[in-house]
């Protein structure tokens, strides 16, 4: 069985990086030779350069940034998704999609693929945006999760948020398991629950981090979206039998 040719958006972000270092051989485009709010472009990539998969993580991410700027959010994580899911459901191509944990409202934490969403900020109903088209095509595996730099890269950390949130180093790792199977729907990716003060120093803990609440910052953030990732662990032991 031949190896699938995969093609990845978002190759010079923080997870492309990572996924890039593990796996060379997958098609990583410039903005400038695939960019998702061009349709046509895109097209004109895809005939030149045939793919089997698509993992689609490139994305504007930053809460307060999508607060202040919108219609970005809206044309790369809607209308961009969107495109991506057209141009796989036009050549038959499974795709995999980066989605968040924040989808949910937080108010509980533990949450399954089957639970309601609920987002709370204008990052995560972006977000949600882009899941929607992804949830047209039956061949698309949605993945909720959440990652950061293997560095953590603010001097204080919140005592009040729960998350599953892992290294990128670490989540890359678990996406090319997910790559190698042919799940398709929704997946929850993460580690234990943990606020993001303990994620912060397990990172580097002779690291000084100091303490913050959510109440702190100008925009929303949800309490709790620690992860139920069950259904992962199911998945990859049925890539490695």
């Amino acid at each position: 069985m031949s190896t699938p040719t995969v093609l990845f958006t978002g190759g010079g972000g923080l997870l492309g990086s990572q996924v890039r270092h593990l796996a060379p051989e997958f098609l990583y485009p410039t903005r400038a030779e695939f960019d998702i709010t061009d349709f046509a472009g895109m097209e004109r990539y895809a005939a030149a350069h045939p793919f089997q998969q698509l993992v689609h993580a490139a994305a504007f991410t930053s809460p307060p940034q999508v607060d202040k700027d919108p219609l970005r959010a809206i044309e790369a994580n809607i209308i961009g998704t969107a495109n991506v899911v057209r141009l796989c459901l036009k050549h038959g191509a499974r795709l995999i999609y980066i989605c968040t944990d924040y989808v949910f409202q937080g108010d509980k934490g533990g949450y399954l693929e089957s639970d309601p969403v609920h987002p709370v900020n204008k990052y995560a109903w972006s977000k949600l945006g882009g899941e929607c088209a992804a949830r047209l095509y039956d061949r698309a595996l949605i993945v909720r999760t959440t990652f950061g730099p293997d560095r953590f890269p603010y001097d204080r950390a919140f005592t009040d948020q729960w998350t599953s949130r892992e290294p990128a180093s670490v989540f890359a790792r678990k996406l090319l398991e997910l790559v190698r199977s042919d799940a398709c729907g929704v997946v929850h990716v993460g580690g234990p629950r943990r606020t993001v003060f303990e994620y912060a120093r397990s990172l580097d803990p002779s690291r000084p981090i100091g303490e913050m609440s959510v109440k702190d910052v100008a925009f929303k953030v949800p309490v709790d979206t620690s992860l139920n990732c069950d259904r992962y662990q199911s998945l990859v032991q049925e890539v490695s039998r």
